[in-house]
């Protein structure tokens, strides 16, 4: 497949069910998934608009948050809704569906985050 990295390996067994393709643990027993990065950066979140690779769909990014998976899906669910939009969470990176980056700022800074709007 392009674009692909293929590890190979056992997906599922029918011992334990899904198997993670890194460690390859069962998913319930995974270690690596437990262990997400927190992407370290200078401490400032950067918002922006992306249309690049989405046939001309604006999608709202925010990076740089520094926050630990969980933390980080949480304030992604929380931002979707205060936006009223789809979005998702992924790679440390929250997209929101649409031009909402005021909306997104103003969030963010009443939470004690420092915020740039980053383009146009």
């Amino acid at each position: 497949m392009k674009g692909r990295h293929l590890t190979g390996g056992l997906v599922y067994s029918t011992d334990s069910g899904r198997m993670c393709p890194a460690c390859r643990c069962p998913i319930d027993q995974c270690a690596c998934a437990k262990k997400a990065p927190v992407a370290i950066g200078d401490g400032i979140v950067r918002v922006s608009r992306e249309t690049q690779g989405r046939k001309g769909k604006g999608v709202t990014v925010v990076r740089g948050l520094g926050l630990e998976a969980e933390a980080l899906a949480e304030l992604g669910r929380e931002l979707k809704a205060a936006c009223g939009s789809g979005g998702t969470v992924k790679d440390g990176v929250i997209e929101i569906q649409g031009e909402h980056r005021d909306r997104i700022v103003q969030r963010l800074q009443a939470a004690g985050m420092t915020v740039k709007r980053v383009g146009g």
